[in-house]
């Protein structure tokens, strides 16, 4: 779980009290056994089949290990990066060029050290703010704790479509906020932010000189229409990006989580200091990395093929859980967000299902933070990860009704 801290105690320790949601799930389900072959649902760890074709790719580049990689990856990679955004988010066409793009170690190595350079540009600021989604992707609080900042919780509820209340933050916090993290489709809810919740976030990041950073690494698994970017968003407003940053990745995308391959798009202002920071602090692609990442970044065919595993997935949940549970199929992402509050909630359920049947699932309650009134907005539920492959996750699914239902 984590914890909060004022920018000004910041320590080591206060890392060192931070526990991971599946370190506290092995404390819970420590000397319990499960009551059938275990089946782990909790890790978001893509396991379907990447491309044929990425072995050869990386093969087909490895003298380029002998030399040191450009932070800012090669000009193919980066044209591969810039045609795939303005295909994919048709409103970019034309928009796009070298000084909105940087390729990046992975997604989460940019999500952290971004947080660096938004500190950096308010340095008026004595005691910034970082606002988080809750529930929330764990290297979002670690940054926020790292760059001396004070993490703020904004709760996603079911009441606000399982995105965050932009109208709760206070004007105190919003004069101290350096930015704002979203995540679209949201990790674990699967809630896609529309157009308009979009702009409301990037009116209050320009009202207030704060940084929206807009996690789109689920963007391209959906299972109604097409996630938008939040740079469609800015783009509408005023026809440029000032403020916004766009994060995606390869690894659900492709199923290439250990390529370590992502990209930031948006501000070129910010990009051109980021750029600068991460030239001294941020890990390099490795070249081989590059080159098949140029051609994943080319391809939609496997893309496509793959969105379509996840919607046979979610068709199959549907159906089995619907009669039995609150069940509703998320607008994007590979989780089940599954309330369990008839059950006595999601810990409680956890259990249940570990010892009953053998399925594990990750507590709700694990990834979100209790507000100032000690409500916590994910103690109701427990996330599913519908990562295995089809017989596994019907396997699965029937044991959960067969337990719960």
């Amino acid at each position: 779980m984590e914890v909060k801290a004022r920018p000004d105690t910041i320590n080591m320790q206060t890392f060192k009290d931070i526990q991971s949601p599946f370190a506290a799930l092995r404390a819970q389900l420590d000397g319990i056994s499960p009551g059938m072959s275990p089946l782990d649902c909790t890790i978001g760890a893509p396991k379907h089949p990447a491309p044929v074709w990425v072995k050869d790719k990386l093969n087909e580049s490895i003298d380029t290990l002998g030399s040191y990689p450009a932070i800012r990856g090669s000009d193919e990679l980066r044209a591969a990066i810039i045609n795939w955004a303005e295909n994919r988010f048709e409103t970019l066409q034309g928009h796009l060029t070298d000084d909105h793009c940087l390729p990046l170690n992975g997604s989460r190595e940019g999500l952290f050290y971004a947080c660096f350079s938004a500190k950096a540009r308010r340095p008026d600021i004595n005691k910034p703010v970082v606002l988080l989604p809750n529930p929330y992707y764990q290297v979002y609080s670690a940054a926020a704790l790292a760059a001396g900042a004070e993490p703020v919780f904004l709760n996603a509820t079911e009441q606000t479509n399982f995105l965050p209340d932009l109208s709760s933050i206070s004007p105190e916090i919003l004069s101290r906020t350096i930015a704002l993290y979203l995540c679209s489709p949201s990790n674990p809810e699967g809630a896609v932010a529309n157009q308009a919740y979009l702009q409301t976030a990037i009116k209050l990041a320009r009202q207030h000189n704060f940084m929206l950073f807009s996690d789109e690494c689920y963007s391209e698994i959906y299972t109604q229409d097409k996630p938008s970017s939040a740079l469609q968003a800015a783009l509408a407003l005023s026809n440029d990006m000032t403020n916004v940053c766009a994060f995606n990745s390869l690894s659900k995308r492709s199923n290439v989580p250990g390529l370590r391959s992502g990209i930031i798009l948006g501000d070129p202002a910010f990009l051109k200091d980021f750029a600068s920071f991460r030239n001294v602090a941020a890990p390099q692609i490795p070249g081989p990395i590059q080159h098949a990442s140029t051609h994943l970044w080319s391809d939609e065919t496997h893309v496509i093929e793959n969105r379509k595993l996840y919607q046979t997935k979610f068709e199959l949940a549907e159906k089995i859980l619907k009669p039995h549970f609150s069940f509703k199929k998320p607008q994007g992402g590979f989780f089940l967000w599954l309330n369990f509050s008839k059950f006595c909630g999601g810990i409680d359920a956890v259990t249940t299902l570990w010892k009953g049947c053998g399925v594990k699932l990750l507590p709700g309650a694990y990834l979100a933070q209790s507000d100032h009134h000690g409500i916590n907005p994910g103690v109701s539920y427990a996330r599913m990860a519908l990562v295995a492959n089809l017989d596994q996750t019907q396997e699965a699914l029937e044991r959960i009704k067969s337990c719960m239902g």
